[in-house]
């Protein structure tokens, strides 16, 4: 298959190393060429383009089978999200049109879970995010589910918890910045995923024979808050954060949810998480960390999910 990513940052550059190594024809678009070497080296042909822009993907060295949309906000507001995420999808099926397409991905956030009440969810559950970023990314799914349903664009959504691997990780840098708390009692549950195993999702679901729609990406492990700072500390030898009230709601772009996210319809489809505890993804930080080895570099930070 001749596959297209939009946005060959943290995770589409993955995604598309590992569409390589799987016998694929690989298309990364970038906002800059500062990384086409980087590419190149992986075996993608690096281009240049915004998605938002229709000259620019009137330019790309088509035609696709395949499109993956990685694309990132770069932590901007709802402004952005909606330029992004929102019109930039708008302008991508409008342009999809004309390719010989059998499957789009697109990656979401397990953040329009909403609950509150420590509940497990899945697919089916209500969707119905409080804040404005995430009510854009509701919106965003629904475009794409719409056209699903009227175009029969293949499209699937990947709701992706937060995000962890080299370099990366929102809560242990926060602890390793000595800036982390616990929040309440610290029973709130999060949810996380190592970059690799969310690359390999989008690469499963590439597959036109898998059913369209909707399918959430986490490990097997949703975990209280307050357990990871503390096994945070334990590991590194370090003292356990303090305690510091429920973030106010309103006060997090995403907001802030209590929740155990289902990978099971994922699973279904023969993916298998590498990391399937956050135990197996962190290991290899905290070794280094022990061994006195550098600190890797903060890379596209994310939030909880």
């Amino acid at each position: 298959m001749r596959v297209l990513i939009l946005g060959c940052g943290y995770v589409g550059t993955e995604a598309g190393r590992q569409l390589v190594a799987a016998g694929h024809s690989v298309v990364g678009v970038c906002r800059s060429a500062e990384r086409f070497e980087e590419l190149k080296s992986m075996g993608l042909q690096p281009e240049v383009g915004d998605l938002t822009r229709r000259e620019d993907l009137e330019r790309l060295p088509g035609p696709f089978e395949g499109v993956i949309n990685t694309v990132s906000s770069s932590k901007g507001g709802a402004a952005e999200y909606r330029s992004v995420y929102l019109e930039g999808t708008r302008t991508v099926l409008d342009w999809l049109r004309s390719q010989p397409l059998k499957r789009y991905a697109y990656t979401s956030s397990t953040s329009v879970y909403a609950q509150t009440d420590g509940s497990w969810v899945d697919e089916s559950s209500p969707a119905t995010p409080a804040g404005e970023t995430g009510s854009l990314l509701r919106d965003t799914e629904d475009l794409l589910l719409d056209a699903n349903r009227e175009r029969s664009v293949p499209a699937v959504i990947l709701r992706v918890a937060g995000i962890y691997g080299p370099g990366r990780g929102f809560l242990f840098q926060k602890f390793l910045a000595g800036e982390a708390t616990i929040s309440g009692d610290g029973s709130r549950f999060i949810n996380m995923v190592h970059r690799d195993d969310v690359a390999s999702a989008l690469v499963r679901l590439m597959d036109p024979t898998l059913a369209a729609g909707i399918y959430n990406c986490v490990d097997d492990e949703p975990l209280p808050q307050g357990e990871f700072l503390r096994w945070a500390a334990q590991s590194l030898d370090r003292p356990v954060p303090p305690s510091a009230p429920e973030p106010a709601p309103g006060t997090r772009k995403r907001g802030v949810s209590h929740k155990r996210v289902s990978n099971a319809r994922l699973r279904a489809t023969g993916w298998a998480p590498a990391y399937p505890s956050w135990r197996d993804g962190y290991r290899a930080w905290v070794e280094a960390i022990r061994a006195g080895q550098p600190i890797p570099a903060a890379q596209l930070g994310a939030t909880e999910a």
